[in-house]
């Protein structure tokens, strides 16, 4: 009996095993993985990147060849750690460092050891390369940028971190992944497809071949090339005027949305972030807190709008019906409400309608309008709802839902708003200061290029967008798609009419282009910074907005420029050349390009790190360049572009 019982329990457990084998190499045969495989070896095969061009063809990246060297730590022998240190220039402690980090990411899977040799450090290693087991090369591509202008809007590309690695299944220790611009943003079309190669390995650990003949290998895609809206050219000009200056710049073709620059200033050479210094580089502009070159201002940038924001007031209060654009308004010089003065440049008694006052940029008509508009429902908790959503329709206050990596929201604020800082009353006069685009509203660069196109279009804008053609793919719709304001066709004509005389006989009157029809504002926003706590004053910053030809619109545009006192200063002559460059291909205002071109701010952005006691004295503490002749700024723009 006891012998049947064994033989009964020897029968049941071959029968288990057997079931077990079958289950194993048959019946589960395709959830066997090679990737978990010990036995298998990964050889990745990275594709090239897609190339990068500008909306006239124009390539500004490419690819060039990197080499890595890889480590499997499991299968690392005793080796002269001196000499291969030697070959790969790094010393003991940065060995055990990289092979420590790689150990730690897996003993069993290969990972970058040191990245992007050179061509010649790659040659001198492969001849000894057989010496140093579990250590390999790998061959990829590394970024190599066509020119030195457009780091905001190319980006970089660098190692992915561990959090990107852990939720995407694509990237491995080493890998690299665009971080900042269009490489961030057309991360999954520009990368393509890696390819892979199971390598068989024997039991002592050699390889031995193909795996099943490479029936499982599989070829790299190469990533797809992409045309951007940006326009070099003018990109490069519009940088180059931005020397010395801190601040944003964008241009959008309102017929289409398109971003024609995007200029973040200071910016830096795309190039400083490749290769092996990239690190040492990146660490450099990361650390500069005070000038940010890695920072968006076009983007990120959120600024008080000034007086380019009257020109929504004017729309709504047209829409609302609170006015009509032959009333007038007295202004004394300013407006007065309870024990506060709003002042202004225009004369005591000066007569308004609402082209002059847009033409005049006067303080008192908008601040009449603004309270008209809140108090119109009789009450301004509604009012002030009814205004934000006009306002909003318009972009702002959103992140506009386009294609760029990074962007801020910006504030248009509504009674939701304000209930934490008027929880009870609310009256009109409380929030005055957005009549002329300061207090609560807040907007970046790109949120008043697009509120120009969209006035511009005289009612309707199309999502800024970067992207222009993707090859063998199609457009996301969005971008094609018409985006209309809350605001009737018809009220935009006296506001433009307006922004025309504002150029024609206003405060830009001094920036007229022969022979272009502009329309512009140009905008002045106070500066207050803490310093050691206390609030300080500091020189204004210069915006101006515009857009050209007036009947027939190719650009709109938006400038910022930090602390350039106010806007026809700086911000106007800038806006004014561009619109040139780009409609005629050429300058004649050389009188204004060769004072931008000549003159910095970078004294005024020195004075809240000085130390030193000082005060606002408007147009005696810019710095200016030493000159260079006219002939000289000429060749240095042409070889820009």
């Amino acid at each position: 009996m006891r012998q049947f019982l064994l033989f009964i329990i020897i029968i049941l457990v071959g029968l288990t095993f057997i079931a077990r084998l079958f289950y194993l190499q048959v019946y589960n045969l395709e959830e066997h993985s090679l990737f978990d495989d010990n036995a298998i070896r990964k050889v990745y095969d990275y594709p090239k990147r897609g190339f990068v061009y500008d909306r006239n063809g124009k390539l500004l990246v490419s690819n060039q060849p990197s080499y890595d060297v890889m480590v499997i730590p499991r299968e690392v022998k005793p080796l002269d750690t001196l000499e291969f240190c030697s070959l790969l220039k790094i010393d003991i402690e940065q060995f055990r460092k990289f092979y420590k980090k790689a150990y730690h990411y897996s003993p069993r899977l290969p990972s970058v050891f040191v990245p992007q040799l050179s061509k010649e450090d790659y040659a001198a290693l492969q001849e000894k390369m057989r010496k140093y087991e579990g250590f390999y090369i790998q061959k990829r591509s590394l970024r190599d940028y066509q020119t030195s202008i457009g780091a905001n809007v190319l980006g970089y590309i660098a190692e992915a971190t561990p959090y990107q690695i852990e939720t995407n299944p694509y990237y491995n220790m080493g890998d690299l992944v665009g971080k900042q611009g269009v490489e961030a943003s057309y991360e999954n079309t520009l990368r393509g497809v890696k390819g892979i190669k199971f390598i068989q390995k024997d039991r002592f650990n050699k390889n031995i071949g193909p795996y099943k003949n490479g029936v499982y290998d599989t070829i790299p895609e190469q990533g797809k090339d992409i045309t951007i809206t940006i326009d070099a050219k003018l990109q490069a000009y519009g940088e180059l005027l931005m020397q010395n200056k801190r601040g944003g710049i964008i241009a959008i073709e309102p017929s289409t949305g398109e971003i024609l620059t995007m200029i973040a200033a200071p910016t830096y050479n795309p190039n400083l972030l490749v290769g092996r210094d990239r690190s040492k580089n990146f660490t450099k502009l990361y650390n500069d807190s005070i000038a940010k070159p890695l920072f968006n201002r076009s983007l990120q940038g959120v600024y008080e709008p000034g007086s380019p924001f009257k020109l929504m007031n004017a729309l709504v209060a047209l829409q609302e019906g609170v006015i009509s654009t032959k009333e007038t308004v007295t202004c004394y010089a300013g407006y007065k409400y309870g024990s506060r003065f709003m002042k202004c440049h225009c004369r005591v008694g000066t007569r308004n309608d609402m082209i002059h006052g847009i033409q005049e940029s006067c303080n008192a008509y908008f601040a009449t309008i603004y309270r008209r508009i809140l108090d119109n429902p009789k009450n301004a908790s509604i009012g002030i709802d009814i205004w934000s959503k006009h306002v909003k329709s318009f972009g702002l206050g959103d992140f506009l839902n386009n294609d760029l990596y990074v962007g801020q929201k910006g504030r248009i604020p509504d009674r939701d708003y304000y209930k934490h800082i008027y929880p009870n009353t609310f009256y009109s006069t409380y929030t005055l200061s957005n009549a002329i685009g300061q207090g609560e509203v807040a907007t970046t660069p790109i949120q008043l290029a697009n509120m120009i196109a969209a006035i511009a279009n005289r009612g309707f804008y199309y999502t800024p967008h970067i992207i222009k053609d993707i090859k063998d793919e199609t457009i996301d719709i969005k971008y094609t798609t018409p985006n209309y304001t809350t605001i009737d066709k018809q009220h935009f004509e006296p506001v433009i009419e307006g922004m025309f005389n504002v150029y024609k006989y206003g405060t830009a009157s001094q920036l007229q282009i022969p022979g272009i029809e502009i329309c512009g504002k140009t905008g002045t926003v106070e500066n207050f910074v803490k310093i050691d706590g206390v609030k300080t004053q500091l020189t204004d910053h210069s915006i101006f907005v515009a857009f050209a030809p007036k009947d027939n619109p190719k650009i709109a545009i938006a400038v910022f420029v930090e602390n350039g006192y106010w806007g026809s200063r700086f911000a106007g002559r800038i806006a004014s050349l561009m619109i040139e460059e780009y409609i005629n291909g050429e300058i004649t205002r050389n009188d204004m390009e060769n004072w931008i071109l000549t003159h910095s701010l970078e004294n005024e952005y020195a004075k809240p790190y000085s130390g030193e006691p000082f005060k606002i004295n408007r147009g005696t503490t810019l710095q200016v360049i030493p000159t260079e002749d006219s002939n000289k700024i000429k060749k240095q723009i042409e070889a820009l572009q």
